[in-house]
């Protein structure tokens, strides 16, 4: 609508212009009415694209210039229409700078929201498996709407989790004990809640790697590369540094990512020959006849 009254002031101003200065007086005043309200609607305008009022970002209302405090005599040309066409033009252009900026931003938002939107609906949670007796550190898996399969929460109770003196040790061992009997997603729970409550325990990087080697096994490698590359990266001298950098070219491999697999195939063989040659010889070998590298 601001747009429409803008346009409608311009043509109007075009065919006052064509009058000249047989204006009446009385019409000057009502344009000159209409030209203020006009000029109230570019500053609400304004203040919607860019709110809080700041003057810095509002343009000053079109008048003559001033001279050592004193308002200038109007040039000899310049008449009561022309000076009305002049001000309809800076406005109209005023118009659609802001409602172009304002219009900009609405659409931004909009397909911010409709990112927003789309990646809550993608995003599907794993189901979590539940602690049932924390003093014994027994977990089940429940059925995503069933009760949990009784004979598979039994055989989870069944495992023993250590006590000794070194609680860490405890928990860790746990994960594994627990990973060992096949039991992945009860493994994830109890190794994450290790490394990330003992992040400088001796059994740290034995356990992001396990961990990483839970969700591979539960054919998972989105899950377990980032684990593989963390454990890596946080100390390559670690004891299952190594380790993690041979599962995750498995892990690409399994992703079918042959350019990331074979990068990490060969600063494995690069940075660990004595692993390449001896404990991890046959794994390495069998992850390199999977991929073709350059």
């Amino acid at each position: 609508m601001i747009f429409r009254s803008a346009r409608i002031f311009g043509l109007g101003g075009i065919a006052m212009a064509l009058i000249a200065t047989s204006m009446p007086l009385a019409a000057q005043d009502g344009e000159e009415a209409r030209i203020r309200k006009l000029e109230s609607e570019v500053r609400a305008l304004q203040r919607k694209v860019f709110p809080g009022g700041d003057g810095r970002y509002f343009e000053p209302q079109i008048t003559a210039p001033t001279t050592g405090g004193a308002t200038a005599s109007p040039a000899p040309s310049t008449t009561a229409v022309t000076d009305i066409l002049a001000r309809l033009d800076a406005l109209e252009s005023q118009l659609q700078r802001l409602t172009s900026e304002y219009e900009e931003g609405a659409n931004s938002m909009r397909l911010l929201e409709t990112r927003l939107e789309t990646l809550e609906t993608a995003r599907a949670p794993a189901p979590e498996p539940v602690r049932t007796n924390p003093s014994a550190g027994a977990v089940s898996t429940p059925a995503p709407v069933s009760r949990p399969d009784p004979a598979r929460l039994a055989a989870v109770q069944a495992i023993a989790k250590p006590q000794t003196d070194d609680a860490g040790d405890d928990e860790y061992s746990y994960g594994f004990r627990l990973w060992d009997a096949g039991f992945f997603p009860e493994a994830q729970q109890q190794l994450t809640m290790f490394v990330e409550k003992y992040p400088n325990h001796s059994r740290t990087s034995y356990g992001r790697n396990l961990l990483g080697r839970a969700y591979l096994d539960d054919g998972k490698p989105t899950e377990a590369a980032p684990w593989f590359l963390r454990n890596y990266q946080a100390d390559k001298n670690g004891a299952r540094a190594g380790d993690s950098l041979l599962y995750l070219a498995k892990a690409m491999i399994a992703l079918k990512d042959t350019e990331r697999a074979c990068i990490a195939l060969s600063e494995f063989g690069a940075t660990y020959p004595a692993l390449a040659t001896g404990r991890l010889q046959g794994d390495y070998a069998a992850a390199r006849s999977k991929v073709t590298c350059s």
